[in-house]
C-alpha cells in the first residue's frame, strides 16, 4: 500500500496588499503595460522558453492571453482585464493601467480602505454622468452620414498599434477599406430588428498592405481549382444560382461504434448503401436546379464527380466558421442529414466567380443583398499580419457599438485630463451634506479625489516614452507633449503646436502645469472649457462604449482589489 502524505492546512494571507511581493508584482505588471501604451509604445515577445511560437505585439489581448501570472490577486486584475477586451476589443491597456494606478495611489492613503471605496464610486458616478451629458467637454458625436470621423477613428485604432508596421499611406488605405468593409455589412433595408452582416478576413501574407481590398460576399479558398478555366455554373430558371448548404458529412462514413449495434443483413454493403444514399441526394440536387453545394466537412469523391458532371460546383471543407455568414448571406438554412432534403433549405446567390490573389484560387460568391463581405488583408510577414488582423478586428468591433452609440472621446490622453481637470473642480464644490453622505471629512474626499485625477493623468503620461515633458492647459484641461531636451523653465507655448487629440492649436492665453509631479498639483478654479471644432480637426479619437466601460471596471476591480482582506491558498 502506498504511504498517504498528511493534508496540509491551508495558507492564510492577512492584509496582501501590504506584502512587498505583491506591491514589486502590481508594479513591474504596470510598468509593462505602460510601456506599451499608444503609438510609439514599446513591443513586448512572448515565448515559452523551450522554443515554439514567438508573439512580438503591444496589444492588449495579446499581452494578457500570453502573460503568465501566478499571484491571486494579480490574476483578478489580468482575468478582469481579458473580460472587458473580449467584450469591447478595445481600451484594454487604458483599463488596466488605470486600475494599477488607482490601487498605487490609493495604498499609498492613510484612509481606511471602506472609505476610500465610498469616495471613488462616488468620483466615478461623476465621471459617468459628466461623460453621458451633453455639457461634456470630452465627447464628440459621431455623424454617419460624413465619412471624416468614423475614418478617424479608424485610423487611431490602426496607429495605436506599432506591431503592424504601417505607415501614414497604407494607415489611410486599410482605414478606407474597413469603412467600406463595415458599410457592406450595414442592411440596407431598415427593420425593428436589424442585424448587421459579417466582415470575413482572408489572410495573404508576404504581399503589399497597398494590396489589400475588399469585395461584396465571401471567398473560399479552393486549391484544387485554377482560375484560367472558365467557371460553368448551373442556373435556375428565375436565373438565381440556387445554393445548398450541408454541415453533416457527405463523406459516405459508416456508424462509429458509440452510436450503437448494426445487425446487416448477409450481401448488405454498408458503404455501397450510404453511396447509393448520396447519389440519391446528389440526384435530388441536379433535379431541383441546385447551382452550388457547399459541406462543412468532407463530401465523397464518387459523388463530387457526380454533381461537376452535372455542372453543380461543390465546395467542401468549408468549416463551421463560415456556416453562419453563409446561412445569412444567401438565405439557406444548414442541412443536418442526407436522408431529410427539403428545397425551403436552399438559398440563392447572384453570381458565382473565380478570384486570384498572390498563388491562392477562390470561389468569390457574390450575394444578391450585400451583408456579408471579404476583406483579403495583406502584409509583409506573419508577425506583421497577426497584428493587423487583430487591430482590423477591433476597429470594426468598434464601429459596430458606435453605430449603436454614436458617440466618440478626444484621444491623446485628452479625455483623461480633461477628466482629471473636471473632477477637481467638482470636489472643490461639493456642499457639506455630501461628505455627510459619504461619511468622510473633506480633507479625506480631496486626498482620494487627488489619487483618482492622478491616476488619469498616469493614463495619459504614459503615451509619452521619450523622456520629454507632458502638460496640460488650464482652460480646456487637454494634455500636450513636449519633445525632450529643453529645460523645464522653457516658455512652453513655443515648443506646442496641437494637443494630444489635434482639436486645439497654440494660443498665447493658454497657461500650463507639468503631469509628472508626484504630489496634487494645483487645483484648476474653473470648469474646463469645451472648445469650438470642426471634424477635420481631429487627430485621435476613442471609443466611448470601450472607454466608458474601462473606466468603470478599473475603478470597480481597483476598489475589489483594496477591499481584500485574506488570501486563502490550498498548499495540497
Amino acid at each position: 500500500m502506498s504511504r498517504l502524505e498528511a493534508k496540509k492546512p491551508p495558507l492564510f494571507i492577512s492584509e496582501p496588499l501590504t506584502k512587498d511581493t505583491v506591491s514589486q508584482s502590481l508594479s513591474l505588471l504596470s510598468g509593462i503595460l505602460k510601456s506599451c501604451y499608444g503609438p510609439a509604445g514599446r513591443l513586448k515577445q512572448f515565448h515559452n522558453g523551450v522554443g515554439g511560437y514567438v508573439c512580438t505585439t503591444s496589444q492588449s489581448s495579446a499581452i494578457f492571453s500570453h502573460l503568465s501570472v501566478s499571484h491571486p490577486i494579480l490574476r483578478v486584475l489580468t482575468v478582469s482585464m481579458e473580460n472587458h477586451v473580449s467584450r469591447f476589443s478595445d481600451c484594454g491597456l487604458f483599463t488596466a493601467i488605470l486600475c494599477c494606478s488607482l490601487i498605487e495611489n490609493f495604498r499609498s492613503l492613510n484612509i481606511a480602505s471602506c472609505t476610500i471605496i465610498k469616495i471613488s464610486k462616488h468620483l466615478l458616478s461623476l465621471c459617468m454622468d459628466y461623460l453621458k451629458s451633453e455639457a461634456c467637454g470630452c465627447r464628440v458625436s459621431v455623424d454617419f452620414s460624413s465619412l471624416e470621423t468614423l475614418l478617424c477613428l479608424i485610423r487611431s485604432i490602426l496607429t495605436s498599434k506599432p506591431a503592424c508596421m504601417l505607415n501614414k499611406q497604407e494607415v489611410d488605405h486599410l482605414a478606407t477599406l474597413i469603412l467600406k468593409a463595415f458599410m457592406f455589412t450595414v442592411p440596407s433595408h431598415v427593420e425593428t430588428n436589424a442585424v448587421l452582416g459579417k466582415c470575413i478576413i482572408v489572410p495573404v501574407k508576404g504581399k503589399r498592405v497597398m494590396d489589400s481590398t475588399v469585395l461584396p460576399g465571401l471567398l473560399i479558398e479552393m486549391p484544387e481549382i485554377s482560375s484560367a478555366k472558365p467557371l460553368t455554373v448551373k442556373r435556375s430558371s428565375s436565373n438565381v444560382i440556387k445554393i445548398a448548404l450541408f454541415c453533416v458529412s457527405m463523406s459516405g462514413d459508416l456508424f462509429s461504434p458509440e452510436e450503437g449495434t448494426i445487425t446487416v443483413h448477409h450481401g448488405i454493403s454498408l458503404e455501397m448503401s450510404e453511396l447509393n444514399q448520396l447519389l440519391k441526394v446528389g440526384n435530388q440536387l441536379v433535379n431541383d436546379e441546385v447551382g452550388l453545394v457547399i459541406c462543412q466537412k468532407v463530401i465523397h469523391p464518387t459523388l463530387k464527380q457526380y454533381l461537376k458532371e452535372n455542372h453543380i460546383i461543390a465546395v467542401d471543407r468549408a468549416g463551421l466558421s463560415l456556416m453562419e455568414p453563409l446561412s445569412q448571406m444567401t438565405g439557406s438554412k444548414p442541412i443536418a442529414s442526407i436522408r431529410l432534403l427539403s428545397p425551403s433549405c436552399y438559398g440563392s446567390l447572384k453570381d458565382v466567380r473565380l478570384e486570384s490573389f498572390a498563388s491562392k484560387h477562390f470561389v468569390h460568391l457574390i450575394p444578391i443583398d450585400t451583408v456579408v463581405c471579404s476583406l483579403i488583408l495583406c502584409n509583409r510577414n506573419e508577425t506583421a499580419w497577426d497584428e493587423l488582423k487583430c487591430a482590423c478586428e477591433t476597429a470594426e468591433h468598434v464601429l459596430r457599438f458606435t453605430i449603436k452609440e454614436p458617440l466618440a472621446l478626444l484621444g491623446g490622453g485628452c479625455t483623461e485630463t480633461h477628466l482629471a481637470s473636471y473632477i477637481r473642480h467638482k470636489s472643490c464644490s461639493l456642499s457639506t451634506s455630501s461628505f455627510e453622505d459619504l461619511d468622510c471629512s473633506r480633507t479625506q474626499y480631496q486626498l482620494v479625489a487627488d489619487g483618482f485625477c492622478r491616476s488619469l493623468e498616469s493614463v495619459a503620461c504614459s503615451l509619452n516614452h521619450d523622456d520629454g515633458e507632458i502638460l496640460t492647459d488650464l482652460v480646456y484641461g487637454h494634455c500636450w507633449f513636449v519633445p525632450s531636451g529643453f529645460p523645464s523653465d522653457f516658455n512652453w507655448s513655443e515648443l506646442v503646436s496641437k494637443c494630444g487629440c489635434g482639436i486645439n492649436g497654440n494660443a498665447k492665453n493658454l497657461s500650463w502645469r507639468l503631469l509628472q509631479g508626484q504630489f496634487g498639483s494645483p487645483v484648476i478654479q474653473g470648469c474646463p472649457k469645451e472648445p469650438s471644432v470642426k471634424v477635420a480637426d481631429f487627430q485621435t479619437l476613442d471609443c466611448f462604449a470601450a472607454k466608458c466601460s474601462g473606466l468603470q471596471i478599473a475603478v470597480e476591480i481597483a476598489n475589489l482589489i483594496l477591499d481584500l482582506s485574506y488570501v486563502i491558498e490550498d498548499q495540497n
